[in-house]
């Protein structure tokens, strides 16, 4: 699962957690947005460290 979808399932599940007063659930939610968060992040400094190898070979 790709960052932004893994903040939308976790947006879901907070907000289940929310409605339905069960707080692990909330806070699997929060897990999992800051865990695309991180993986958003991941990609970000992947494309950048592939630039950088690319202008290196040229």
């Amino acid at each position: 699962m790709g960052g932004e979808a893994d903040k939308a399932a976790g947006r879901i599940k907070e907000a289940a957690g929310d409605l339905t007063d069960d707080d692990e659930l909330k806070g699997e939610g929060q897990s999992q947005q800051v865990a695309g968060d991180v993986k958003n992040v991941g990609d970000k400094v992947k494309d950048k460290a592939d630039e950088l190898g690319d202008k290196i070979k040229e």
